[in-house]
């Protein structure tokens, strides 16, 4: 195999598809911001790893991985980095929320665009945006974070349709899962309102979908129904039903 190349790999769902790529037998190339953790895990999987420790919150950072990755053939990309930041869209630090469309929305589209013209030149390839539940619906108290998922969930469908429509053997799919037991809220400043899920389930399920062909990859069902059910009820009541929830998260 080839190499998968993933972003936000060093904790999470990031992690836990590193090392079950590992085990498909992938290559892997890895990224995050931090470099002992990168190096840890590069040393644990051996010879077929590489990695570079990048902030894809500054400027630059993702065309800076995409020339790293010059003369390796990266066959999947999944772009999992992102984040969020939790308050009243008034109160909200300006330059967190900047950051977190830099990681959430610009670098993820520099990083398909450029790896999917490679992929399309060769008509092979996968890549996997991971999104979220959010991305369907608004979301009041984490409304920046929202509004990025919401760009991950319409990009990757958007795209899956031009790929369909030229005859491309490459396939984009995106991951919505809902509260996983991640880093999320403890860099979002808050604490989980329901019980999260374990990183490993999603990132298993989402890999073994995207490979299976699957477009819009829902890990459970009761969160592909609050996912459709978002479709078909009012703005007004979703606004009202997320702004409750969020609002039963406490500061950390």
């Amino acid at each position: 195999m080839n190499y998968a190349l993933i972003t936000g790999a060093t904790s999470g769902i990031g992690k836990e598809m590193a090392i079950y790529l590992h085990k498909m037998g992938w290559k892997l190339i890895l990224t995050g911001r931090n470099e002992e953790v990168l190096k840890n895990m590069a040393q644990k999987f051996g010879n077929n790893t590489k990695y570079i420790a990048l902030d894809l919150a500054k400027r630059g950072s993702a065309e800076t991985l995409y020339q790293f990755c010059q003369g390796l053939r990266v066959d999947f990309l999944i772009n999992n980095a992102g984040f969020g930041v939790f308050g009243n869209f008034t109160e909200t630090s300006l330059e967190q929320e900047l950051e977190l469309i830099e990681v959430n929305i610009r670098s993820l589209h520099i990083l398909t665009k450029l790896f999917l013209r490679d992929m399309v030149k060769r008509d092979c390839g996968q890549i996997l945006n991971v999104g979220s539940v959010a991305g369907f619906m608004t979301g009041p108290l984490l409304s920046s974070y929202y509004a990025s998922k919401n760009y991950v969930v319409r990009l990757t469908t958007a795209i899956r349709e031009e790929l369909r429509r030229n005859g491309s053997n490459v396939k984009i799919a995106v991951l919505a899962p809902g509260p996983v037991d991640t880093n999320f809220n403890n860099r979002a400043g808050v604490t989980f309102s329901v019980k999260p899920i374990n990183p490993k389930i999603i990132a298993e399920y989402g890999i073994d979908k995207a490979l299976e062909g699957r477009c819009i990859i829902i890990p459970h069902l009761p969160v592909r129904i609050c996912a459709v059910a978002a479709g078909f009820v009012p703005e007004s009541i979703v606004a009202s039903v997320v702004w409750h929830i969020q609002k039963a998260k406490s500061k950390v």
